[in-house]
C-alpha cells in the first residue's frame, strides 16, 4: 500500500529550504560582513603554558603602519571578566567558586593561546604586522597539562593561591546504600577508562565585528552564535556591568556550533570596547592555528565505574569516581558539563542505588566546556563498556546483560536514583530491531570469514539516553506582512541544523501556504524580547510546539479578517494558497489584502509559548561492526545499525542528516580525534597536520530506523534528536573494537583506537596471528 507523504506538518520529509541560498555562495557569515570604515583587530597570544609576563615595548606596535589602537590588561580594567556562569554544589556545602578568564591577562598567562594584547588596524595584516612588534618577556613557571599530573601532591599549581589544582567535587547518589549493595554483591565489575579531549573543529572559525552607535547610545555586536540573547545579557551584565538594552547582538548565518559557539569569548568584549573607543567598526576573525588554542576543548576525563550484582547478573548498584579536567579557567558551564554525565549515569538501566564522585581540576589548558551531547556522550560511554564488562565476567551474552537490567515497559515513568523522570519507551524492542537489522545472530560466521582472510572482526552495542529539551519555554512571534507572507520570530539559532525548513512545516501546516512564502527570523534580541537559544536539542522539541500554537493563532485571526471581509461566517473560511476563500464556492481574498484590510497591527501577529516542566529523554542502541588489519592497525567500520526513539519524528530528511552528523563525531572521537599536550603545555596537536578528523572513507554506510514511543512530556511527543548520534556512537564503536581484539589477547583499549594504538595493544597482547 502507499502512504501519501504529507507536504506540510510532522512528518513531511521537506527539503531544506536554506539550501539553495547557501550552495551558491550566498551564505551570510560574519567574515562575509563588511562595514564603512572597518578596522581590523589581532591578538597577542601566550606561547607558554605558564608564565609571568611584562610588556617591555608597545610604542613600537603603536607607530607602525595602519595602527589606529593597541590595548592592554590596564586599558581595559574597568572590563569584568569573562565569566563562568555554572555555580553546582560542592560536597564542601558551598557552591562552586570559579575562576574567571580576564579580558587580556595581567602579569600571569595560564595556557597557551591566552591573551596578553590587542592590536586594532586599518587591515587585518597590518594587525597582525603590529602584534608581532609587541615586546613580551615571559618568565616561564611550572606547568601542569594533564590530569593524572594535576593530582599529583606536589605537582605545579595553576592557581598558587589555592593550594592544590583541585577546583572542587560534585557528590550526587547514596553513598551508604551503594556500599551495602557492593558488601552483599554476589559479583562486582570494574573498569578504568579515558575520555580523550577534543578540538571542536566546527568549518566556520569565530568572528566578531563590534561597533558602538553614537545615535542610539549602544554597542551592536554582530557574531556566529548560538544564541544572542544570552551572549548580550552575559557581556552587558557581568563585562560591560550596564543595562542589556545598551547591546544589541545579531547572527546570521553560522557554520556549525556544537555547543563551543555558545559562549562568550575576551574577543567580544574586545571589538565592541575598541569600537566605542575608536568610533569605528571593529572586526576580528580567528584562523584555525588560534581556534585550536583558543575555543573551549570537550570531554577530558579519566573515569572508573563500578556495578555491584546479584546471584543473576541484576545490577544492584553503581559506583562512579570521575576526575575531570577544566582547563586554566572555568568556561562558562564547564563545572556543569561532568555534572550532567552524572545524572544520566543509570542510562536505561534500573540501578536502585549510585554513588558518584567527580572531582574537578585545573591545568594549564585551554578551558574546557559543553561539546556536542556535554556529559552524555561521557555518561552512556562509560555504563555501555562497563555492562559489555559485566557479560564478558558473567559468561552471558551481551545483549542478555541488556535485557535483565532495562527499565521495563511497565515501571514507566521511572525515577531513576538521580531523580531523572524517563517518561516513554522501550528499550529491549528498540535493541531487538537493531540485534535483527544488524545481522546479529548471524555475526560468527562472518568472524570466520574474516579470520580466513586474516582479520580480525567485532561486533558491538550500546544503548543510550539522554536529557534534553531542559524544562523551559521558546516563545514564538508570527506576523502577516503587507506583501502576503508570514514572517516568524523566535529565540533559538540555527548553526546548520535546518531550523527555517523544520519551523516552516508548522507555520505552513497552520497556513496551508506554500515555503517559499514564509520567512524565519532568528540572531537579532532586536526581533525578540527574550531567547533561549540553541543546545540540549531544544529547539525543535521546544521551539516547534511554540511555533505551532502561534501559527494556529494567526490561522484564526486571519480566517477572522477574512469572514469580515468576505461576508462569512468564520466556520465556512478556509486557507490555501496564500488566500482565504469560502468553502465550495470561488469567493477567496489573499493575504495581502487582508493583511491591508487589519485595523490594527494586532490583528496581523500571533504568539506561542509552549512551556516545558521536565526533559525529555530520546533513547535507542547503536550496532557496529569492525574489522582490523592485525599486521597494521588498520580499522574499517564495515556495517553501522541504528534504531532510535525520538518520540514524534518532524522530519525525516534532516533527522537522518543530524544522526548521521553526530555519529560521524561519535566515530571520530572512538577512532580518530585527540588532542594531545606535552608535559610543558604545548598543544602538539595544534593543527590538521596533527589534530586528526573524521573523513567520508572513514565513515560506514548507516542503517537508520526509529522506533518511536512519543513522549508524554512534550505537547506533540517529541524527544529531540540533536546529539543523539554522538552520544550512541563512540561506545558501540569502542564495544566492537574490545569485542574483535578480545580473541588476539587484548583486555582493555581505551579511545582513540587509532592504528598505531591498535596494533600496539596487539603487541603488548604479545599476538602472533591467527591460528
Amino acid at each position: 500500500m502507499n502512504v501519501m507523504t504529507p507536504k506540510f506538518g510532522l512528518g513531511a520529509s521537506v527539503l531544506r529550504t536554506e539550501d539553495d541560498r547557501l550552495l551558491r555562495g550566498a551564505g551570510q557569515y560574519t567574515d562575509d560582513e563588511t562595514r564603512p570604515n572597518m578596522l581590523h583587530a589581532a591578538l597577542v597570544r601566550s606561547p607558554h603554558a605558564h608564565a609571568r609576563f611584562t610588556i617591555t615595548d608597545l610604542e613600537s606596535a603603536k607607530a607602525a603602519p595602519g595602527v589606529k589602537l593597541v590595548l592592554t590588561q590596564a586599558d581595559v580594567a574597568e572590563l569584568g571578566d569573562i565569566p563562568c556562569l555554572a555555580r553546582p554544589k560542592m560536597t564542601s556545602g558551598g557552591n562552586f567558586e570559579p575562576r574567571d578568564a580576564p579580558v587580556l591577562c595581567k602579569d600571569v598567562v595560564r595556557h597557551v593561546g591566552d591573551a596578553v594584547a590587542f592590536v586594532v588596524a586599518d587591515t587585518a595584516l597590518q594587525a597582525r604586522d603590529a602584534a608581532e612588534l609587541i615586546e613580551v618577556e615571559y618568565e616561564p613557571l611550572d606547568a601542569v597539562a594533564d590530569l593524572k599530573s594535576a593530582q599529583v601532591e606536589g605537582s605545579a599549581l595553576v592557581w598558587p593561591d589555592a593550594g592544590s589544582n583541585l577546583a572542587g567535587q560534585m557528590h550526587v547518589g547514596d553513598a551508604s546504600a551503594t556500599d551495602a549493595a557492593f558488601a552483599e554483591a554476589a559479583r562486582t565489575t570494574r573498569i578504568d577508562l579515558v575520555q580523550n579531549r577534543l578540538v571542536c573543529n566546527y568549518m566556520e572559525v569565530r568572528s566578531a565585528i563590534g561597533e558602538f552607535v553614537e545615535g542610539e547610545d549602544r554597542y551592536v555586536l554582530t557574531s556566529g552564535s548560538q544564541g544572542v540573547h544570552g551572549l548580550r545579557d552575559t557581556l552587558a551584565e557581568k563585562v560591560f556591568k550596564i543595562d542589556p538594552a545598551k547591546i544589541r547582538v545579531v547572527t546570521h548565518d553560522v557554520g556549525g556550533g556544537f555547543g563551543t559557539k555558545a559562549f562568550l569569548y575576551r574577543e567580544y568584549a574586545l571589538v565592541l570596547f575598541a569600537g566605542k573607543q575608536l568610533g569605528r567598526p571593529v572586526k576580528w576573525t580567528s584562523d584555525r592555528g588560534e581556534h585550536f588554542v583558543t575555543d573551549t576543548h570537550g570531554r577530558d576525563n579519566l573515569v572508573t565505574g563500578e556495578v555491584a550484582m546479584d546471584e543473576n547478573g541484576r545490577f544492584t548498584a553503581l559506583r562512579i569516581k570521575i576526575a575531570a579536567n577544566l582547563g586554566a579557567y572555568s568556561s562558562q558551564f564547564g563545572p556543569m558539563i561532568p555534572w550532567f554525565g552524572m545524572s544520566m549515569a543509570t542510562g536505561l538501566y534500573d540501578i536502585p542505588a549510585i554513588d558518584v564522585t567527580c572531582d574537578l581540576y585545573y591545568t594549564n589548558t585551554v578551558p574546557v566546556d559543553a561539546y556536542r551531547g556535554a556529559g552524555r556522550p561521557e555518561a552512556a560511554y562509560l555504563i555501555e563498556r562497563l555492562v559489555d564488562q559485566c557479560a564478558r565476567d558473567l559468561g552471558v551474552g551481551r545483549d542478555e546483560i541488556r535485557r535483565r537490567n532495562f527499565i521495563k515497559p511497565d515501571q514507566l515513568p521511572y525515577h531513576t536514583a538521580f531523580g531523572r523522570m524517563y517518561d516513554t519507551g522501550d528499550f529491549a524492542g528498540h535493541m531487538a530491531e537493531a540485534m535483527r537489522r544488524s545481522g546479529w545472530d548471524g555475526f560468527e560466521d562472518r568472524r570466520a570469514a574474516a579470520a580466513k582472510s586474516g582479520k580480525l572482526r567485532g561486533i558491538g552495542m550500546a544503548t543510550y539516553v539522554e536529557a534534553c529539551a531542559f524544562p523551559g519555554s521558546e516563545p514564538a512571534y508570527v506576523e502577516l506582512k503587507s506583501d502576503g507572507r508570514i514572517e516568524l520570530k523566535i529565540g533559538t539559532q540555527t548553526n546548520g541544523q535546518g531550523h527555517a525548513t523544520a519551523y516552516a512545516q508548522f507555520v505552513a501546516e497552520a497556513l496551508k501556504l506554500d515555503y517559499d512564502r514564509i520567512v524565519v527570523r532568528q540572531g537579532d534580541t532586536d526581533d525578540t524580547p527574550t531567547g533561549g537559544g540553541t543546545g540540549g536539542s531544544r529547539s525543535i522539541p521546544l521551539g516547534a510546539v511554540s511555533v505551532r500554537r502561534a501559527s494556529q493563532g494567526l490561522a484564526d485571526k486571519i480566517k477572522k479578517l477574512a469572514s469580515d471581509e468576505l461576508e462569512a461566517a468564520i466556520a465556512d473560511i478556509e486557507l490555501e494558497a496564500g488566500e482565504a476563500r469560502v468553502v465550495g464556492t470561488d469567493r477567496a481574498i489573499d493575504f495581502a489584502a487582508l493583511a491591508a484590510a487589519a485595523k490594527t497591527a494586532d490583528d496581523l501577529k500571533a504568539t506561542g509559548e509552549f512551556k516545558q516542566d521536565e526533559c525529555t529523554y530520546p533513547n535507542g542502541t547503536h550496532v557496529c561492526e569492525v574489522e582490523i588489519d592485525p599486521e597494521t592497525g588498520a580499522l574499517e567500520i564495515v556495517a553501522y545499525t541504528i534504531v532510535d526513539d525520538f518520540g514524534v519524528t518532524v522530519n525525516p530528511m534532516l533527522l537522518a542528516g543530524q544522526i548521521h552528523g553526530g555519529v560521524a563525531q561519535g566515530i571520530g572521537q572512538a577512532l580518530i580525534e585527540d588532542a594531545v599536550y606535552s608535559e610543558d603545555g604545548q598543544l602538539v596537536s595544534a593543527s590538521f597536520m596533527d589534530y586528526a578528523m573524521p573523513r567520508a572513507w572513514d565513515l560506514p554506510m548507516f542503517d537508520f530506523k526509529t522506533r518511536n514511543v512519543p513522549s508524554t512530556t512534550n505537547a506533540l511527543g517529541i524527544k529531540g534528536a540533536g546529539e543523539a548520534g554522538t552520544i550512541g556512537a563512540a561506545p558501540a564503536v569502542m564495544n566492537a573494537v574490545a569485542d574483535a581484539l578480545r580473541p588476539a589477547g587484548v583486555t582493555q583499549i581505551d579511545m582513540p583506537a587509532t592504528p598505531l594504538r591498535v596494533w600496539q595493544a596487539l603487541q603488548d597482547a604479545g599476538f602472533r596471528g591467527l591460528s
